[in-house]
């Protein structure tokens, strides 16, 4: 591959011209993504994507520059910007970065899959989406009926001064339904499996089918109907049961972000926000109760927040976050983890190859019980609560730490047994009161991966696709409802 060989020349002769550090990432990407709605197709694209970004590292301050024009001459000319770039930067130093000493490696990572999605016919797509959308639309009250699939191909190569070489190909695979009912004077939507564009894994399109859209529209259509007539979610502290589609969203914004250290240490605060898990808390402070445990891992097998090894060429990894309630990790890069006296967790990635690196999340999990109960014995065991599912809206502060999360659904708990179905569900809460609140996990048997394909951060705005395995849990007197 002639850009290898380009791309190895420009860091020796960044190495020449007095770089420390420098890298290479080279990226080829294509997609695919489908959306139908109502008897259309709303939207249909295929888009292929190349390119490469050299980041320098001179005297303690970072340059970055990224180009499309794959020749020997640009690439040269890329690199020298990039160290133009951290020569500027380094006028205006406050404080000169340092790097861990992880190991540099040599490997490449493929990820697994029976079908490619991106050479499955498209009418074969389409019938799918529209056979599904067609059961949704079998009632006039339901206004619009959506489905949608997406597919990334991504291939990447990692080089550095230091001697690192990586390849990578990362094949992912997603699909969605939605039903929006109108009647009544009211509107309400039902989704399937998730909200925002269903679910997505690093599988081929056999993931998609195995999502039996189609199977499920009926449910979906019918849910989204019944809620129209439902009684609104009652308003007061109630005992409350996350189903696993909500739960991904709540570890997600409540675990997930505030465990960047780079938000942590005020970097991201200008866009992003910060943290209020300022690092003197590392290690004391009572996050959550003894059953909340919170991994970061992105060695699991089909999820979208897995990978062979990050961004700065570090391996993929598992490490705890939050341990029997007490947090005592945080998302790490290269130069942020010396702070802490550690090495990084591998957690900098890139959208795209013309984006600089940033602590992005990988698989957030908050790890199921030992002999956890399933959802129906959680319900049984619960005398009066609310179970809630599928994210519908959320608000979170700056530092994580006061939200309001809306969903699609939930069903009133009374003597063990669900009741009734309620509509515009909502509760509220601060982070570490509601997970002290946790008084039961789910076991493995109820244990899933959710995949995101849409968080956003960074400044300009990066959107990475990241994912967290939940079980259902139960938090002991939220509150929930709006009150009059």
């Amino acid at each position: 591959m002639q850009t290898k060989e380009w791309l190895r020349e420009a860091l020796t002769d960044l190495s020449r011209s007095g770089a420390e550090y420098a890298d290479a990432r080279y990226l080829d990407r294509e997609s695919e993504s489908i959306t139908v709605r109502n008897e259309q197709v709303a939207g249909l694209s295929r888009k292929s994507d190349c390119g490469f970004g050299i980041r320098v590292l001179y005297k303690g301050s970072w340059g970055f520059a990224a180009s499309a024009r794959l020749t020997e001459a640009d690439v040269m000319k890329t690199g020298r910007r990039a160290l133009e770039v951290a020569k500027a930067s380094y006028l205006t130093q406050r404080e000169p970065v340092k790097l861990d000493d992880s190991e540099p490696k040599k490997g490449s990572y493929r990820t697994h899959f029976d079908v490619d999605p991106l050479a499955v016919p498209l009418d074969r797509k389409l019938e799918l989406l529209f056979g599904a959308v067609k059961i949704l639309r079998q009632d006039k009250r339901i206004a619009v009926a959506e489905g949608e699939m997406s597919f990334y191909r991504t291939d990447k190569l990692f080089l550095s001064t230091e001697g690192a070489e990586i390849t990578q190909s990362i094949l992912e695979s997603g699909a969605g339904i939605e039903a929006t009912a109108i009647g009544d004077g009211d509107v309400q939507r039902r989704s399937y499996p998730s909200s925002m564009g269903g679910d997505v894994a690093t599988y081929g399109y056999e993931f998609v089918e195995s999502l039996k859209l189609v199977e499920n529209a009926e449910r979906t259509r019918e849910e989204a109907l019944a809620l129209l007539t439902a009684e609104p979610c009652p308003a007061g502290k109630r005992d409350l049961i996350i189903d696993s589609s909500q739960l991904v969203l709540q570890v997600h914004e409540s675990c997930g972000h505030p465990t960047e250290l780079d938000r942590a240490l005020g970097t991201e605060i200008s866009y992003a926000g910060g943290s209020f898990l300022t690092p003197d808390k590392l290690g004391k402070f009572q996050y959550g109760s003894k059953l909340v445990n919170v991994y970061g891992d992105a060695t699991i097998d089909g999820s979208i927040g897995s990978f062979g090894y990050d961004d700065e060429g570090v391996p993929a990894q598992r490490f705890p976050i939050i341990n029997e309630g007490i947090f005592v990790g945080y998302l790490t890069s290269r130069e942020t983890a010396p702070v802490l006296g550690r090495n990084s967790s591998g957690a900098m990635r890139a959208e795209s190859w013309n984006h600089i690196p940033l602590i992005r999340m990988i698989n957030i999990n908050l790890e199921p019980a030992e002999n956890g109960p399933t959802l129906d014995e959680l319900i049984a065991d619960t005398g009066d609560g609310i179970l809630v599912a599928t994210n519908k809206s959320w608000s979170i502060d700056d530092l994580r730490l006061n939200f309001q999360f809306g969903c699609e659904i939930a069903w009133e708990i009374k003597g063990g047994k669900k009741v009734r179905m309620l509509k515009n569900p909502v509760y509220t809460g601060i982070t570490p009161q509601f997970w002290n609140s946790c008084d039961a996990v789910c076991g493995r048997s109820e244990w899933k991966v959710w995949g995101l394909p849409n968080c956003g951060k960074g400044e300009p705005p990066q959107t990475m696709h990241v994912a967290h395995g939940v079980a259902p849990a139960r938090f002991r007197n939220i509150e929930v409802g709006v009150k009059k």
